[in-house]
């Protein structure tokens, strides 16, 4: 799994700034025909998704990132609540292709949150704030450790006869 440096290299902040840009150019092509008000909370709720994805990862311990993702995952479900009720208004009939659209990208930023949530949660790293050299030491000679025994299981079980049942293993 690759490490990111900077969240702007994150695949799933890359698509919410998509979001929050195909979100402002619906907000622009739709302008006359929906409250200010709406407009203005899509605006607020597209860019909330790839701005907690940002403050999650500066953060620097692992619950304040899970919160945030959990915070931008909401925002993603607000901006997909309010594109459904956009959906429904005759007024925007001419634009079901561009919500749909709209749609499909906060559905897939909210997946890669939760999927990269979940790993977390299962995660032994309290985050960058709490590494120090002896805690980082210990992750890698841990890792290492598990990739050895894992590999030395794959190549025990290649010189086991076929029907072996530890090769099922």
């Amino acid at each position: 799994m690759p490490t990111y440096q900077r969240f702007e290299d994150l695949p799933v902040w890359q698509e919410a700034i998509v979001l929050a840009e195909r979100c402002e150019d619906f907000i622009e092509a739709a302008k006359d025909r929906i409250t200010w008000s709406k407009r203005d909370q899509l605006d607020r709720a597209s860019l909330s998704v790839s701005n907690n994805i940002a403050e999650g990862f500066e953060r620097g311990t692992t619950n304040e990132l899970l919160a945030f993702l959990y915070i931008a995952r909401g925002s993603a479900g607000e901006v997909r609540s309010m594109l459904c009720f956009f959906e429904r208004r005759p007024a925007l009939r001419d634009l079901k292709s561009q919500i749909s659209n709209l749609k499909s990208i906060a559905e897939s930023c909210s997946r890669q949150l939760g999927a990269w949530a979940q790993s977390l949660q299962n995660s032994d790293i309290d985050g960058p704030r709490h590494l120090n050299d002896q805690t980082r030491a210990n992750y890698q000679k841990r890792k290492t450790h598990e990739s050895g025994a894992a590999d030395f299981q794959k190549l025990l079980a290649q010189h086991l006869p076929p029907d072996h049942p530890a090769r099922k293993i």
